[in-house]
């Protein structure tokens, strides 16, 4: 089973231009900043991004860790991320096309981690639960999460009506699913705010979530 319901290919068209949307770069910075102050990253982690995109996250906290690994299924968003990385000259990360359902600790180049995160990726996730009991297996005891992602909205959040997402999570039941996957002292915050129109003509604005966790 694919770890997401849409087609790489609709995030290839967009990987050229992804970085020229101020508010995207904005949410990045924001989400990056929460997870430094909450999650507190250090240079002895070793670390994992998955849906990494771009790399507008990555870039932001790969001073803080040791190594990290950024994952992604889209090879042109991957592109974008490597040629980023080869022209600051940055050691410490390394890309990895791939589908976290679908491929092996041994091919993913990862073996007991200490920290995992993503920004607005959960929600393309057809099978929620399924890629939070993935995270685990990934962790060494102990080992973090940090996630960001839309608080449950009203469905209009995405400009694309084609595009099958889910509408953000409720935290209450968000929570509930990390508990069963192995995941204990949950906390949520609020990372940013999304103020937009949407694609039912109406500004609107959505709180951005960052949820942590430890392996139990």
């Amino acid at each position: 089973m694919s770890a997401i319901w849409n087609s790489s290919h609709r995030f290839d068209l967009k990987a050229a231009e992804w970085d020229e949307n101020p508010r995207r770069t904005a949410l990045a910075e924001s989400v990056a900043k929460a997870v430094i102050e909450t999650a507190r990253p250090s240079a002895s982690m070793q670390a994992m991004e998955f849906g990494c995109g771009t790399g507008l996250l990555t870039l932001a906290l790969a001073p803080h860790l040791g190594r990290l690994t950024a994952i992604d299924t889209s090879e042109e968003m991957l592109g974008v991320l490597q040629k980023k990385i080869e022209t600051l000259g940055i050691r410490t990360v390394e890309t990895r096309c791939a589908d976290l359902l679908q491929t092996s600790n041994a091919d993913l180049g990862v073996d007991e981690l200490d920290f995992i995160c993503s920004s607005m990726t959960l929600h393309h996730i057809a099978d929620t639960q399924a890629l939070l009991n993935r995270l685990v297996g990934l962790l060494r005891k102990g080992g973090t999460v940090a996630i960001a992602d839309l608080d449950l909205e009203d469905g209009f959040f995405h400009d694309d009506e084609t595009e099958e997402v889910h509408p953000g999570f409720e935290r209450s039941r968000l929570q509930a699913m990390l508990e069963k996957a192995g995941f204990e002292r949950v906390s949520f915050r609020t990372a940013c705010e999304v103020s937009k129109t949407n694609r039912a003509g109406e500004m609107k604005t959505y709180p951005i979530f960052l949820v942590t966790a430890l392996k139990h």
